[in-house]
């Protein structure tokens, strides 16, 4: 199986963590997004969404990381997602989740417009305006999740073990670490993100992130 994807990317980043754990021999292929391949006609040809990961496999091509996650999940009988109804529907809704109410007010609103130029407001007024919305929804998202979502018991979103919604949930919330996000004002928040990053594979995973993070100034970054 191949798959399109580069290592800084939020959406890329639990493919590669799933991949690792589950000793999987995915043919890697790097979008390089700093350059704009991901714009190229070429790349467009391959995911007309000019949007990383996709995946191939054989004749088939499939975009969207939590599409593929379900997909190699499947195809390798994983437990990190489970068949019974109720406990993959559980780990369906947290997936949902993230995309839907974390994503768009942490990362969308807090996080990548100060990252990224592409996503930075031309108007400052705009921009101000935009990551302060982010900033104060993102802790009511962090509220409900520490609180209600995870709770002081579970070591994992849902339950004893890892599952795919946890792959998506901690690249979401690591991409933070880009402006100097930390959790402990949500300590189970941040004893799940712990429990994440003591796994094996993770510090290889992240390495190529992580050295991005190092190489962004945080002064003057909007943070939680």
């Amino acid at each position: 199986m191949k798959v399109y994807l580069h290592p800084i990317s939020t959406t890329s980043r639990p493919i590669l963590l799933f991949a690792a754990d589950h000793n999987l021999d995915l043919d890697v292929k790097v979008v390089d997004l700093f350059t704009g391949e991901h714009q190229s006609d070429a790349y467009a040809a391959i995911n007309p969404n000019r949007m990383v990961p996709v995946l191939e496999d054989g004749d088939f091509r499939l975009t969207e990381s939590s599409a593929i996650l379900k997909y190699l999940a499947d195809k390798v009988d994983s437990p990190a997602y489970p068949k019974d109804l109720k406990k993959r529907a559980r780990v369906n809704e947290m997936m949902d989740w993230f995309a839907t109410n974390l994503c768009r007010d942490f990362n969308y609103g807090l996080v990548y417009p100060q990252v990224f130029p592409t996503l930075r407001r031309a108007d400052p007024t705009v921009q101000a305006g935009n990551i302060e919305w982010g900033r104060e929804n993102a802790r009511r998202w962090l509220t409900i999740l520490d609180q209600h979502l995870i709770g002081p018991d579970k070591p994992y979103l849902c339950g004893d073990e890892v599952t795919l919604a946890d792959y998506v949930g901690a690249a979401m919330l690591t991409a933070g670490e880009l402006v100097g996000c930390e959790f402990s004002p949500w300590p189970n928040v941040a004893r799940w993100l712990d429990n994440m990053k003591r796994r094996p594979s993770w510090a290889k995973v992240n390495g190529t992130f992580n050295g991005l993070v190092e190489s962004v100034p945080k002064e003057g970054m909007a943070t939680l």
